[in-house]
């Protein structure tokens, strides 16, 4: 029964999303959702690594521009389906996670996590520097005009980021709950003292670190059709991978369900300023909320209502 809840509620929020495009007329909803869902996907991989294991990782968009950057190579040059793309789109950054892993057996703390943001500048230069990738000049993308089933393309687009925001958050949620999850865990509190303990520190951290890197990359295979062009600085940008982290930190580290409210409520708020502000004022927004929640809420949202229920409970 616990396995069948979890299974029916993602297939029922896969259908309403939908059922939602047959109904919703407005476009720019499904532009601002997508960007609220593809942020679910990348918060919840970053807090498979950085929340349940304890690697701080500054290197959200190196994977996340690797799954991008290989969707639209592949676009341009074969035109894959939409689904060989998912596919092709995480197995790079799913490598270069493994590689990660393997990185954190000499790297902790800081250093890591610097290792990990001086890896996102070699990645955006190395695609700088490929003129096959579009270079300096960028990557065009067109779109399909004709889609089964749907509308248009964006509608598609809102479906398969919506279905892909479900099962990321699904997966996190079962590896929290396994044992699997309680090794992470247990490396994240002490390191030594669970290697002392039999954990398999050396395969849970590479597990970790690779699963992290697919989902990412995952969260970029669509975005070359979502954005239509793709540049090395805007694709692997800073906003990606502060909003990342940040998510995750406000939400709650540590619980599946932390990124998700991180990245509902930050995301949002990000596209209401864009709306009636501007775009430039997102990462202001992301340092305030982010400076607030460290004081008043350090464990983060999830983390304080369960606080509240203890103290009530006691």
């Amino acid at each position: 029964m616990k396995r069948i809840l979890p299974a029916a509620l993602a297939i029922g929020l896969i259908a309403a999303a939908i059922y939602a495009t047959t109904v919703i007329e407005n476009q720019y909803f499904y532009f601002a959702t997508y960007l609220v869902l593809q942020y679910i996907v990348l918060a919840t991989a970053w807090n498979i690594l950085g929340g349940y294991t304890g690697y701080v990782n500054f290197g959200t968009a190196a994977f996340f521009g690797m799954g991008a950057y290989t969707s639209g190579y592949l676009i341009q040059t074969f035109d894959l389906n939409l689904f060989w793309l998912l596919l092709a789109g995480s197995i790079p950054s799913a490598i270069l996670g493994l590689a990660i892993g393997y990185l954190t057996l000499r790297l902790k703390g800081v250093y890591f996590s610097i290792a990990t943001l001086a890896m996102s500048i070699v990645i955006a230069t190395i695609i700088l520097n490929t003129p096959a990738l579009g270079g300096a000049q960028g990557m065009y993308i067109f779109r399909p005009k004709e889609v089964p089933f749907f509308s248009n393309f964006i509608e598609l687009l809102f479906a398969v980021m919506v279905t892909l925001a479900v099962l990321s958050v699904a997966f996190a949620r079962s590896v929290e709950l396994s044992w699997i999850g309680k090794g992470l865990a247990a490396i994240r509190d002490d390191e030594e003292a669970a290697a002392c303990t039999g954990v398999p520190v050396l395969r849970l951290k590479v597990f970790a670190a690779t699963a992290s890197g697919a989902l990412m990359g995952l969260a970029g295979a669509p975005y070359p059709y979502y954005i239509s062009y793709m540049d090395p600085l805007s694709t692997i940008s800073l906003d990606v991978t502060v909003n990342s982290l940040a998510m995750p930190l406000i939400g709650g580290t540590g619980t599946w369900l932390g990124p998700v409210v991180g990245a509902i409520l930050l995301a949002s708020a990000q596209q209401v300023a864009t709306v009636t502000i501007s775009s430039e004022y997102n990462l202001l927004i992301v340092g305030v909320v982010l400076v607030l929640f460290v004081i008043l809420a350090p464990n983060g949202i999830v983390g304080l209502v369960q606080g509240l229920f203890k103290r009530r409970r006691g």
